[in-house]
C-alpha cells in the first residue's frame, strides 16, 4: 500500500489546517464568532462544533475587555490550564490558576460533602478578582457557578461551559445559558479540557490582532 503525504513545512501546518476547515465548513459562519469556532475545530478535527457552540450576546467584545482589564482564568483542570498561553494573557495582567490540586480544596470538599471541582469554584469566587471560568471537565464546577450566580455572590467576566460527558452535562450548560452571564457554551456532550483553552487561547489570539 502506498500512502502519499502532503509535503508541508511546519510554519505553513496551522495555515493548511485552517484552510481544509474554511473548505469543509457545512455553512458560514458568523465573522465575528468564526476564530473560535475555527480554533475549536482545529484542536478536536470536529466540525459539530460549528452548531453546538453557543454565545451570548456581544460575548466576545465583553471577554475582550476584560481580559484587557487584567481578568485572571480558572480552570477546572491542570491540563485546562497548561493549554491556555499564559504569555498572552500576562501581557494583560492576567494570570491562569486551577485550584483541584491544592490542599484547602481538598479539605473543603471532604468537608462539605462535595467535589474539588465545587470547592475550586468556591475558592476563585472569595478571590474577587474579575475571572474567566474556562470549564472543560466537570459539570459540577459549572453547577456551582450557576448557583453562586443566582446567589449574587459572582458574578464571571465570562464563563466558558464546554465539559464533556454524560452525567448532568448537558443540563449544567443549559443552566448557564438561562444566567445573564457572558458565555461561550458547547451544546451537548462534548467538550473537554482542550477545547477550553482553545476558546481562550481564541480570544488571546484576537487581542493580538488588536
Amino acid at each position: 500500500m502506498h500512502i502519499e503525504l502532503e509535503q508541508v513545512t511546519p510554519m505553513d501546518i496551522e495555515r493548511r489546517s485552517f484552510d481544509i476547515i474554511e473548505s469543509e465548513l457545512p455553512h458560514p459562519l458568523d465573522p465575528q464568532l468564526a476564530p473560535i469556532i475555527k480554533r475549536v475545530i482545529h484542536t478536536t478535527a470536529d466540525f459539530s462544533f460549528a452548531d453546538s457552540l453557543c454565545f451570548s450576546p456581544g460575548v466576545v467584545e465583553k471577554a475582550l475587555a476584560a481580559i484587557r482589564s487584567g481578568a485572571c482564568i480558572v480552570t477546572d483542570t491542570n491540563m485546562g490550564k497548561a493549554g491556555v498561553n499564559k504569555s498572552a494573557l500576562a501581557k494583560h495582567g492576567g494570570e491562569v490558576f486551577c485550584f483541584m490540586a491544592d490542599e484547602d480544596v481538598r479539605l473543603a470538599a471532604r468537608e462539605h460533602g462535595t467535589t474539588r471541582a465545587v470547592a475550586s469554584m468556591d475558592k476563585a469566587a472569595a478571590m474577587g478578582r474579575p475571572t474567566i471560568f474556562a470549564i472543560g471537565n466537570a459539570p459540577t464546577a459549572l453547577i456551582r457557578l450557576y448557583e453562586l450566580i443566582k446567589e449574587g455572590k459572582l458574578s464571571p467576566a465570562l464563563v466558558i461551559g464546554v465539559p464533556v460527558g454524560f452525567v448532568n452535562v448537558v443540563q449544567s450548560k443549559e443552566l448557564i445559558m438561562t444566567t445573564d452571564v457572558p458565555y461561550i457554551v458547547a451544546r451537548g456532550r462534548k467538550g473537554g479540557s482542550n477545547v477550553a483553552a482553545a476558546i481562550c487561547n481564541a480570544l488571546l489570539y484576537l487581542l493580538g490582532r488588536d
